[in-house]
């Protein structure tokens, strides 16, 4: 068998939600893949699919209503998308973890944090409980808890917001996992909170050599971070750069708009000087898309093509991508 190019590589994928209403396309042909110790950044609006990318490589989707309708995610020479779920459960948690958005509703309540995170090493590597909270307790050092000894007898509730995110990381790190998956890592923290997460996630990425896939709004964070980023729109990747090549010169009108609406230091919001710019419009349904470039309602450049036929993922000057006619070779 030809071994697997990349780490992970996730191929034409297609993630439908089957409701009363109709069929909602949270992920439509997405195409990315993760090298070893790579940060990737995936950015966008809230509904343009991120979550549910990540969620469909750790095959959390709920079916019903959920399906991944096509497409393959290849994991050391595995395609995810056709393991049955119990040999899926030996990879996620192990091999590919991931850190959720909202700590307080991810952790139970109900258990304490020791518990939570020993649970880890009981399932994927054996350990009786008394081993499995001493590692724990050695987690929680790591991603710097004070007072771990007594923070593992502790429930969630006790914790602060910062305190369970890092929790959060420390179950997620705990088999050292080759792929870890941040998906909104530091939302609802304060910034200093924010600051310290993404510090503590480099450092671990460079402690215990994984791959990170870092999803996001925040495209600060992902110019200090990533090395490659994938901008999503409407369930579809819509550019894909290095991070110096996206920052300096964004190519598809979705990203540039982006980039105009991040305030950045010595601007002056006075009225028509260095305001900052608003993308016109909302992400469409995700249950009635255009006919043609999904960002074309929203985009001033738009033009018949745009409106009436779906541009592909082309690459373009640099080896990037874009999905836009504006740069697509067969519209020129």
């Amino acid at each position: 068998m030809k071994r697997q190019k990349h780490l992970l590589e996730i191929k034409n994928l297609k993630t439908w939600f089957h409701t009363f209403e109709g069929t909602a396309k949270a992920v439509d042909d997405v195409s990315l893949y993760l090298d070893k110790n790579e940060v990737l950044g995936i950015v966008g609006e809230s509904g343009c699919g991120k979550s549910v990318t990540a969620q469909s490589i750790m095959r959390l989707i709920p079916e019903p209503p959920g399906e991944i309708v096509n497409g393959s995610i290849l994991f050391d020479n595995l395609d995810l998308t056709q393991l049955s779920m119990d040999k899926m459960r030996t990879i996620r948690g192990d091999r590919i973890a991931m850190i959720f958005q909202e700590p307080m509703s991810s952790l139970n309540p109900v258990f304490t944090i020791g518990d939570q995170i020993g649970e880890m090493f009981m399932l994927h590597m054996k350990l009786s409980r008394k081993e499995a909270l001493q590692n724990a307790e050695q987690m929680l050092v790591k991603v710097q808890i004070p007072a771990p000894d007594k923070r593992i007898h502790e429930f969630p509730h006790q914790l602060s917001g910062g305190m369970r995110q890092r929790v959060m990381i420390a179950m997620a790190l705990s088999c050292n996992p080759e792929i870890l998956i941040a998906d909104e890592p530091t939302t609802a923290l304060d910034v200093t909170v924010q600051a310290q997460i993404i510090d503590l996630m480099m450092q671990i990425k460079e402690d215990f050599n994984a791959a990170i896939m870092l999803i996001t709004h925040d495209l600060g964070v992902i110019s200090e971070t990533a090395d490659r980023v994938i901008v999503m729109y409407a369930g579809e990747v819509v550019e894909e750069a290095s991070t110096e090549q996206l920052f300096d010169s964004p190519k598809h009108p979705y990203t540039q708009g982006l980039l105009k609406s991040v305030p950045r230091p010595g601007m002056r919001e006075k009225a028509g000087r260095n305001r900052l710019q608003e993308i016109p419009g909302l992400v469409p349904s995700l249950y009635n898309l255009p006919v043609g470039c999904n960002f074309s309602p929203r985009c001033k450049n738009a033009t018949d093509i745009c409106r009436n036929k779906k541009p592909q993922l082309s690459t373009i000057n640099g080896g990037r991508k874009t999905r836009c006619w504006l740069w697509d070779k067969l519209c020129c």
